[in-house]
This record gives C-alpha cells, structure tokens and sequence, in this order.
C-alpha cells in the first residue's frame, strides 16, 4: 500500500494481521477474520483515528436477488453474503469496543 507508506497523516497500518473470531452461520463454527487493513492515521482536525477496512467487489456487499432456481452460484453466493455479514457483524462489534471504525470498501470507493 504505497498510499500509506507515502501518507504523512498515516501513523501505522498492517494488512491482514488483526484476528477477531466469528460464528459462521454456515457451519455454526468459530472461524478467524483476518480484515484486509488497519490503518491509525490523524484526521485534518488533528484527531488520531484507528480503523479496520475490508475491501470487497461490490457484489459480494449486497444480498443475493432471490432466484426462482437455486442455482449452485446462487447457493454459493448466499451462503458467502451470511459469512462475510457475520465476519463484518464481529469486526463491528471488535471496533466498537475500541473505538476503532470499521469499513468496507468496494470498487465505488477505490475509484475502479
């Protein structure tokens, strides 16, 4: 991420090195999401900020449109959407208590 290498606002990030365990909904299992980014960095109005930002396409962000035939793609994609809510649901709650700020990105955001 040259981008925060070359930020001077950027204090410090890692990529994929935060752990937060999930409940898969899928399995009923634990799991462990490693979220893309973490990036502590200070605002404009000099305040220091800490987030926790997962970068998924667009499509996997939005619930499946219902189809008349369950489809295996279909399948597969419903049963992604509930992982990747209950990994974003955990990583919510893991931010909340540290006042972290937890986003996802998609292509909208990046600019692709």
């Amino acid at each position: 991420m040259r981008y925060c290498d070359n930020n001077q606002r950027v204090l410090k990030w890692s990529s994929e090195e935060i752990v937060i365990p999930y409940k898969s909904p899928i399995d009923n299992k634990y799991h462990r999401y490693f979220p893309d980014f973490y990036i502590k960095y200070v605002k404009s109005n000099g305040q220091v900020k800490e987030s926790l930002i997962e970068i998924k396409p667009a499509k996997q962000v939005r619930e499946p449109r219902k189809q008349k035939q369950r489809t295996k793609q279909y399948v597969a994609e419903v049963y992604e959407y509930a992982k990747n809510q209950a990994k974003w649901e955990a990583a919510k709650n893991f931010c909340d208590d540290r006042l972290w700020e937890f986003q996802i990105f998609t292509e909208k955001e990046l600019g692709i």
